[in-house]
């Protein structure tokens, strides 16, 4: 197994550390610690594409796993934000489906011999999503000590609405550019 497969493998072992981090707040510092593991999940999946792609490791492991590797990363923080009031169930939901209709289309696609590139919004749609977790995460935690927890929590939530419309946006754009893909 390559560095980059073995990034990819870190990373998907990092989402149950992060979950215990999150769910267990008796740990003083969770949501830090949740964070810092958060962080540096979030650094493997930058890392291993640009390792795997410029020393020309790039592996059909690699290509089925990154991406698997990365939802269950971010819909695991998702969901467990949602279910402590952090991000609405509708913001999930729409990050959830939106993978699975991308997902399909990748399979159709490939049925088909194309392979079909992330585009600028799903790169930019990851990105947003990382970092609404992570800063979401730096407030739960201040939320902590803070004397209105509930006004910033409620930021928080809110915020998700803006993650998912991006989300939305990024499927609306990846559907309409593979559209032919679904005809017939």
């Amino acid at each position: 197994m390559n560095l980059p497969n073995k990034l990819t493998v870190i990373r998907m072992c990092l989402v149950p550390v992060f979950l215990v981090f999150f769910y267990f707040e008796s740990i003083p510092f969770n949501y830090a610690f949740a964070l810092i593991i958060f962080a540096a999940a979030s650094f493997t999946d930058m890392m291993d594409g640009r390792i795997a792609r410029s020393r020309g490791l790039v592996t059909n492991f690699g290509k089925f796993l990154d991406p698997i590797a990365d939802k269950i990363l971010v819909c695991s923080a998702l969901i467990a934000f949602a279910e402590h009031g952090m991000a609405f169930s509708i913001s999930v939901i729409l990050v959830v489906a939106r993978d699975f209709i991308i997902s399909g289309i990748r399979q159709i696609a490939a049925e088909t011999g194309k392979v079909i590139a992330a585009n600028i919004w799903g790169k930019i749609k990851t990105a947003l999503q990382m970092l609404y977790i992570m800063i979401s995460l730096l407030i739960a935690e201040i939320a902590k000590t803070s004397s209105s927890p509930n006004a910033l929590l409620s930021a928080v939530k809110y915020a998700s609405l803006a993650v998912a419309a991006v989300t939305l946006l990024s499927a609306i754009v990846y559907v309409k550019d593979n559209s032919s893909l679904l005809k017939g």
